[in-house]
């Protein structure tokens, strides 16, 4: 296992400190905020700290209220507010310098037979296999990106990223509203499914946003745009069959992007074709005032 995979898993492995009170902390890599997915992954382990064993996540819903502080630990603040007889409901608010930065409310369940239905995976998506790794990508495209972001990219990382749509690293024309990216963990064969859900909460803020940029010929790492993720939720379907360091394609499309905010919804569907997870995400794309000199 990488030191990268074993950090995360340090990071996803929350401090009690009391009853329903729990504190995470942030790796050092030099960004000024805290990865919204890294919140969404803690908050949700906080809850399910408090949940018992046959109950699993099956939705939740966050809203970003403040930036994180990457230098201090984030306390997470678990409200039980209902154990039912099937469903279980849990909201979790995370703390810094005396503020909320981050709320969350998760429903659990247990597992019941129903129905069962879902949409196809996309057609004709090339295999992960034959698409550039992220450090051939940093080769060819490097000189369009920031020296924070390079060396950002260049660091190892416990997961691994191939975009399917890399247009917009070339190119500032207007690209369709959507992108396919697959993604998956390194490293983790035997999870548990607590730790499946958390991982997966981990990634899914991962390039979602940037898909609202695309219709615009832009992107989020321009000196001019201001982005930040606002809310996030997600539906958990089903359990990734081969677990989480398997191959998944992340689906995206963005309906609408206006008065400073931009749209963008995901599925996540398994190398099989299996719909793992839906996502939504609604942020702030605001472009800088230049005032003069």
């Amino acid at each position: 296992m990488s030191e990268a995979m074993r950090d995360l898993l340090d990071i996803l492995d929350l401090e009690t400190l009391e009853l329903n009170l729990f504190r995470g902390r942030s790796p050092q890599v030099g960004w000024q905020r805290v990865f919204g997915g890294q919140v969404v992954g803690q908050a949700l382990v906080a809850a399910q700290r408090t949940v018992s064993a046959d109950r699993h996540t099956h939705s939740l819903h966050g809203y970003f209220m403040r930036p994180g502080d990457p230098a201090v630990p984030i306390i997470y603040e678990v409200d039980r507010i209902r154990d039912g007889g099937s469903f279980t409901t849990r909201r979790v608010v995370a703390i810094q310098h005396g503020h909320a930065i981050f709320s969350l409310e998760a429903s659990f369940q247990k597992d019941e037979p129903g129905l069962d239905h879902q949409v196809p995976m996309p057609l004709d998506v090339p295999a992960p296999e034959t698409l550039m790794t992220q450090m051939e990508l940093i080769e060819r495209y490097g000189q369009n990106l920031p020296e924070a972001i390079r060396r950002f990219w260049a660091r190892e990382r416990p997961l691994q990223i191939r975009p399917v749509n890399i247009e917009h690293y070339a190119s500032r024309e207007p690209l369709p509203p959507q992108q396919k990216v697959w993604m998956r963990i390194n490293g983790v064969k035997a999870a548990t499914r607590a730790l499946n859900a958390a991982m997966l909460a981990y990634i899914s803020d991962m390039t979602l946003l940037d898909t609202a940029t695309f219709p615009h010929g832009r992107w989020g790492f321009e000196p001019d745009i201001q982005m930040a993720s606002l809310d996030h939720a997600i539906w958990f379907h089903r359990e990734p069959p081969n677990g989480m360091d398997d191959w998944l394609l992340y689906s995206q499309d963005t309906p609408s992007t206006m008065g400073a905010r931009g749209f963008a919804r995901g599925q996540i569907f398994s190398r099989d074709g299996t719909l793992i997870a839906s996502v939504a995400q609604e942020g702030l794309i605001r472009l800088r005032t230049k005032h003069p000199a």
